[in-house]
């Protein structure tokens, strides 16, 4: 039995956003880990206050890119500059379609001098190897899938730990009996650990200080109790699967943009050649702004701050769209910083509404009307509110701009989409992204 694709969920539901929309749908948070190990609360605390572990082992999908074309095949397909691209260096890969909207991003780490390693959510990953494929390159690919789709089960070819927060460093050196090489932000060094070797990439999140420790699977339980045990003195916090869904509202990464695929006529073959059953396919809409129009939740990577990662010095797949709006009028990123009170009166009930996690496409209006939508809202203790990541109209973005959401789920299909649904209103302010200073102003210094 034939496999379906994405364009045939497309054509069997009789629109992408038949397919996609889901209403109420699950948010997703990682799988394997635990959800919660001492509370979501205290662990936020801990990547602000102290020193957190986290695990990102089971949920990225992996690929490797290893050929004479694999620096052609992923310059061609992305915006990045690859001509000061060093080995041990990692990227935030930026695919765009033909149209100028972003694929989805990824984090695209060098290993040799023809050799990457891709990895995220697996749209980017998708789209290199199609083209690839189709395109002939002199390239070869190796596939990792997340744990909840690695096909027979079994483990990660690699592990993937965190540590972060004020007291990181201080771990570290407790753990490799001395400071790490300086090594500037989203670069690499090698590391050994009782003979045991592999990779620490110069990484953060919500603004502190940290690393990100890669390596073979087979040493990662060894690694995962040298933290364990180094960290205790420390106050060491494992970080469960929801507050780990949540430092990306604070350091304004957007995790789940729809991918442009949907619709171009020249992407029909590339539709028929992913599977229903991917990210594509899967990953649902829902919240209370609603659109019958597919193309109306694509994103510029200029909305969503990649603008400094963009360089027009080479051709690629994309490149006369993103020349064209670069000055043209588009949305901004900002953080929404909810109303506490609106918070427990809305979600809540009055009460304290808990663990609050969504990437609805909620409406941001003000007395002009709708001016945007959240992309991912998130409860942050240590703020003492909920946040959302926002594009927002610009003329709406200065910070301390008064706006409203609309907490609901819209229907769907069938329902006018500008229809007054009674759903509630919270009260927001806008304020930058990165909400944290640190994650907005220092991260990239040296």
């Amino acid at each position: 039995m034939a496999i379906p694709s994405l364009q045939d969920g497309i054509d069997k539901a009789g629109s992408p956003i038949g397919l996609l929309w889901q209403p109420n749908a699950e948010p997703w948070t990682p799988e394997v880990v635990e959800r919660e190990y001492v509370g979501w609360r205290q662990e936020q605390a801990a990547w602000h206050e102290g020193v957190a572990l986290l695990n990102l082992s089971h949920h990225m999908f992996d690929l490797w890119i290893e050929g004479p074309d694999a620096t052609r095949v992923l310059a061609e397909y992305g915006a990045n500059n690859f001509d000061k691209f060093a080995i041990g260096q990692a990227k935030q890969y930026v695919p765009v379609t033909r149209d100028g909207k972003i694929v989805t991003d990824g984090i695209l780490l060098r290993r040799a001098e023809n050799k990457y390693l891709l990895s995220g959510v697996p749209a980017a990953q998708h789209w290199v190897q199609y083209h690839a494929e189709k395109g002939g390159y002199d390239v070869a690919f190796e596939t990792d899938a997340s744990s909840a789709f690695r096909p027979g089960g079994g483990d990660p070819k690699l592990f993937r730990y965190q540590i972060q927060g004020p007291l990181a460093l201080e771990l570290i050196e407790n753990v490799f009996g001395g400071p790490l090489p300086e090594t500037k932000f989203f670069h690499s060094t090698p590391v050994t650990l009782h003979g045991r070797s592999f990779e620490a990439l110069r990484h953060g999140m919500a603004g502190q200080a940290g690393y990100e420790f890669i390596g073979p699977w087979e040493h990662a339980a060894y690694v995962h109790e040298a933290f364990l045990k180094a960290g205790e003195p420390l106050g060491l916090v494992q970080v469960g699967a929801l507050a780990y869904t949540t430092p990306s509202v604070e350091s304004g990464w957007i995790p789940s943009p729809v991918p442009g695929i949907y619709v171009d006529p020249e992407l029909a073959e590339y539709r028929a050649w992913l599977p229903l059953f991917g990210i594509e396919g899967k990953r649902p809409l829902n919240g209370s702004y609603f659109s019958e129009d597919i193309e109306d939740f694509y994103v510029s990577p200029y909305e969503l701050g990649y603008g400094r990662l963009i360089h027009f010095g080479h051709d690629f797949h994309g490149r006369d769209a993103l020349l064209k709006a670069k000055d043209e009028p588009r949305r901004t990123k900002v953080t929404l910083v909810f109303d506490a009170d609106d918070v427990r009166r809305v979600v809540g009930g009055g009460e304290d509404p808990g663990f609050v996690l969504t990437y609805a496409r909620h409406r941001v209006e003000t007395s002009a009307g709708l001016v945007g939508a959240t992309m991912q809202t998130a409860s942050i203790d240590p703020v003492g509110t909920v946040l959302a990541q926002t594009l927002i109209d610009s003329a709406h973005a200065e910070p301390g701009t008064e706006v409203t959401v609309v907490w609901g789920e819209h229907p769907g299909l069938g329902t006018d989409p500008e229809a007054d649904l009674g759903f509630p209103r919270i009260r927001a302010t806008v304020q930058p992204s990165p909400f944290d200073r640190h994650a907005r102003t220092e991260y990239r210094r040296g």
